[in-house]
């Protein structure tokens, strides 16, 4: 079994270099709010290991509806400023997707930038499991994209039912973790999820979700803990590097 506990250790670098999940895109949804603050979140990943970041940057229906015209410019401006102090960085976008009706319309309309080999995250709303989700996942399946579910150990709903989870990734929808849920930043319950879910096998992908500089503080005291240390001494699998290897 695979039992985390905390105690401060030397800080050490990621087992893995890519970030699939985070929201550095600057001004488009609650993460960074300018090319600056991004270029210091940038720093900091830099610093983990990370050399390809795939932005993930919130699509959601009435408070971040956000389309190609109004986020590209937006990776352009970070990619413009960034190649001078990060060269050895590869940074492109992607979306968080919530399934909604503004999903389902910006789907409809070919408007979606799945990962390279159509793989798509998406978010289920934190209130309740969307009444479809079985639907909409078989859907996106039926179309030829990979769905992958974020941060799946952050809806309570699920903690109740923990066969849910079975049921959803032997359905073939894969589950990306968070690196703040590991490290503690939303709960001792998240925390115990986010184990759980490594421990049954289920994780595919971690990701950082990173937003802001609170975020990164989390991150770096958990890589600095024994808590880190087994998980990177674990032999945890996972495809951040092998599906998405670098251009």
């Amino acid at each position: 079994m695979f039992n985390l506990f905390s105690a401060k250790r030397k800080p050490q670098q990621l087992f893995f270099h890519t970030d699939i999940h985070c929201h550095i895109v600057p001004g488009v949804d609650d993460g960074s709010p300018t090319v600056e603050t991004s270029l210091e979140l940038l720093e900091r990943m830099h610093s983990w290991g990370f050399r390809r970041i795939i932005a993930t940057p919130h699509m959601t229906q009435d408070t971040f509806e956000n389309t190609p015209d109004i986020l590209d410019p937006a990776l352009q401006s970070l990619q413009d400023a960034a190649a001078g102090p990060f060269p050895d960085m590869e940074i492109t976008r992607s979306c968080e997707h919530r399934i909604d009706d503004f999903f389902i319309s910006q789907l409809e309309k070919g408007l979606i930038l799945p990962f390279p080999g159509n793989f798509i995250l998406v978010e289920n709303s934190f209130v309740q499991e969307p009444w479809n989700l079985d639907q909409m996942l078989f859907d996106l399946h039926i179309k030829g994209y990979h769905p992958i579910m974020a941060h799946p150990e952050r809806f309570r709903y699920y903690q109740a039912n923990r066969e849910r989870y079975k049921q959803l990734h032997n359905a073939g929808n894969l589950f990306q973790i968070n690196l703040l849920s590991l490290s503690g930043y939303y709960g001792k319950s998240t925390k115990q999820q986010a184990e759980w879910l490594v421990n049954e096998g289920l994780v595919d992908f971690i990701g950082t979700d990173l937003h802001h500089h609170r975020h990164a503080d989390s991150i770096e005291a958990y890589l600095s803990s024994r808590d880190y240390r087994r998980l990177a001494e674990s032999g945890l699998k996972i495809g951040n590097d092998t599906t998405f290897p670098r251009d």
